[in-house]
């Protein structure tokens, strides 16, 4: 006989006396819990929870209705299989390999984030003429335009995106001239030619650019196969621009 059935009485009966959620569980949703919270901001798969627990489906299927009612676990979207059941523990924020950064929410791209964001780093870097990331950011930040707060790194990503582009350069200020309100020696970013109407494009540009859509060999990437997003040079990269 299995060492679950021979068990099954001790593993179901629960501790008595304890009134905190995360005490008042079976042995079954513990060992559960356990594994699920090990995982921190990486989450873990409901089949690979199975495989680490050894627990039958019914019981692993059951124990995570209690633990999602107990308000101990979440379930969160992985971007590179949103089809998977993924769990973690309700005390951590998912990481970016599952949500894939800001420019995420609910695991969808927000393209209209992206776009509005991009139109004003080159709305703002052509009316300065000349013009660093946190000046950009300290604007954007002023017009009231976002319901959230705009980040020095979402800028300064979105500037990088406008460099490959070609929409705006980086330069380093010399202090003369347009470059008068920099100090020298800083990187600062001014506009490329038509780089004032740049940002009312229809294109999102490079940070919108899932490496993903122009792929020659999509219809053979597969979770587990030799193409996949695990093992994809290029979708790593992106994850890290």
């Amino acid at each position: 006989m299995s060492r679950s059935q021979g068990s099954s009485s001790s593993l179901k009966r629960k501790r008595p006396g304890l009134s905190s959620p995360s005490q008042s569980l079976t042995d079954y949703e513990r060992k559960l819990y356990d594994v699920i919270r090990s995982k921190k901001d990486m989450g873990i798969w409901t089949r690979d929870m199975k495989k680490e627990t050894n627990l039958p489906d019914n019981v692993v299927n059951k124990s995570l209705k209690a633990l999602h009612a107990k308000n101990l676990i979440k379930e969160v979207v992985n971007i590179q299989n949103k089809g998977r059941k993924h769990y973690m523990a309700t005390e951590f924020q998912p990481s970016k390999e599952l949500t894939g950064g800001s420019w995420y929410v609910a695991g969808s791209l927000d393209t209209d984030f992206i776009r509005s964001l991009r139109m004003f780093c080159v709305k703002y870097i052509a009316e300065e003429k000349v013009a660093t990331v946190e000046k950009v950011t300290e604007l954007i930040r002023g017009n009231g335009a976002f319901a959230v707060e705009v980040t020095k790194q979402q800028v300064e990503e979105i500037v990088r995106a406008l460099v490959l582009d070609d929409e705006v350069m980086e330069v380093k200020s010399n202090g003369m001239g347009e470059f008068g309100s920099v100090p020298v020696g800083n990187v600062c970013y001014k506009c490329v030619g038509k780089g004032r109407s740049g940002g009312l494009k229809a294109i999102i540009g490079a940070m919108a650019s899932i490496p993903c859509g122009v792929c020659p060999r999509i219809s053979l990437c597969t979770p587990d196969g030799v193409i996949s997003p695990r093992t994809c040079v290029y979708y790593t990269k992106w994850l890290d621009f």
